[in-house]
């Protein structure tokens, strides 16, 4: 006997409601009052602010970034001077945040992974001084420690008496000076090709360094010929290159590259701080890896250090990498420090730029949108870095 066809049922599908309130979770009702109240204390928090800028005579709104700013910025990047624009003056402080946060996370690092890798040497009497180097710094406060070195830095003897090394670097109460880079005719388009051919070099050489082992590449002869075409380019366009000294020119140190006592004193601060938390980062990564791969590199005849650097340091950056961008992005955050003892980073230049106009809640937004740009750049970075040295697929047991 035949059977007779069914009939095709049709799925109904949920309408809009059921998929909203399905989104909110397993309380939907909780998550909706929630989400209610939040928006709600937005809008009275914002209606108060507004309120409160319209007694006081204070206009709403970004308009004053255009206005002429009254007060200097003693070290800045991009020659800002008074009666230039507020924009202008937190594009100087931005550019000072940006300065110490780069030569910061590059010093700690350096400084860091050498720590981290002398906290594991065989030598007791080195790990540890880096031991107990490593737990003061790490428990003892930041802001603390940048009124030392701020201190420290303005007890220096005056110029005239300044500490010297070679008759190249010299320290005093107006800072470091050090030997600098003068560049005379240099236009535009020169230092775009320069910075072109420079960063090609770099390229070259670390892609050469990489497939030498296979004789496709070496970087001697790429570097050799970077370095030609570097020349080539700036004698095309007749520029020229050469090093200033510093020099002790009657009470005050003229020439080179000086660093101001504010500056150097929050550098060093900083490298100090995050040094001794990437040196334990750097000592955990290098003990993830297996006891195995230490003693197969020792057997093969390979000196402690190369074993370190070509068979350990390699495998343990997928845990170093993680952590260390963690201590970047607080680092970043930390230079705001820099308000207590003068330095005109971001937030120093926003909090005189608040107290100058009035426009205290802009200027507040401002400040955390620029950190927050930076943090994310940061973030950006380190997770493209850290997807180039994590392992792919599944571990092999």
């Amino acid at each position: 006997m035949k059977a007779a066809p069914q009939r095709s049922r049709s799925v109904k599908k949920p309408g809009m409601r059921h998929r909203f309130f399905g989104r909110l979770g397993p309380k939907p009702a909780l998550q909706l009052a929630i989400m209610i109240g939040v928006v709600a204390l937005v809008f009275v928090l914002g209606s108060n602010i507004a309120a409160t800028m319209a007694r006081i005579g204070v206009t709403p709104g970004f308009e004053f970034l255009e206005r002429a700013a009254n007060f200097e910025i003693g070290e800045n990047m991009i020659g800002f001077r008074a009666g230039d624009s507020y924009a202008r003056a937190i594009a100087a402080g931005l550019l000072n945040t940006a300065k110490i946060a780069v030569v910061g996370c590059c010093l700690a690092t350096v400084l860091g992974v050498a720590l981290g890798i002398m906290r594991l040497s065989g030598n007791l009497m080195l790990s540890g001084l880096v031991r107990w180097y490593v737990e003061i710094v790490r428990n003892t406060p930041l802001l603390l420690q940048l009124f030392f070195w701020t201190a420290l830095a303005h007890a220096l003897p005056p110029p005239r008496r300044a500490i010297t090394a070679f008759e190249a670097v010299f320290l005093s109460n107006r800072g470091v000076s050090v030997p600098g880079v003068i560049i005379s005719n240099l236009s535009v388009g020169t230092a775009l090709a320069s910075t072109i051919v420079f960063g090609g070099w770099l390229w070259l050489v670390w892609r050469g360094w990489r497939v030498k082992r296979v004789g496709l590449l070496a970087p001697l002869p790429v570097s050799f010929l970077s370095i030609v075409a570097l020349g080539i380019v700036l004698a095309a366009s007749r520029a020229s290159i050469s090093i200033e000294l510093p020099a002790i020119s009657g009470f005050n140190i003229r020439g080179g590259f000086s660093l101001t006592p504010e500056f150097a004193a929050l550098l060093v601060g900083l490298t100090v701080k995050f040094s001794a938390i990437i040196a334990e980062i750097v000592r955990a990564g290098l003990l993830s890896v297996r006891p195995e791969q230490w003693d197969a590199a020792l057997a093969l005849g390979l000196h402690r250090g190369k074993v370190i650097r070509l068979v350990v340091l390699p495998q343990a950056l997928r845990v170093i990498t993680p952590l260390t961008t963690s201590s970047y992005l607080d680092l970043v955050k930390d230079s705001s420090l820099a308000v207590a003892i003068g330095y005109p980073d971001v937030m120093n230049v926003v909090n005189t730029t608040a107290n100058t106009t009035g426009q205290a809640f802009e200027a507040l937004l401002i400040v955390v949108l620029l950190y927050l740009a930076l943090n994310l750049t940061v973030s950006a970075s380190m997770n493209l870095y850290n997807s180039r040295v994590a392992l792919r697929g599944e571990r092999v047991a």
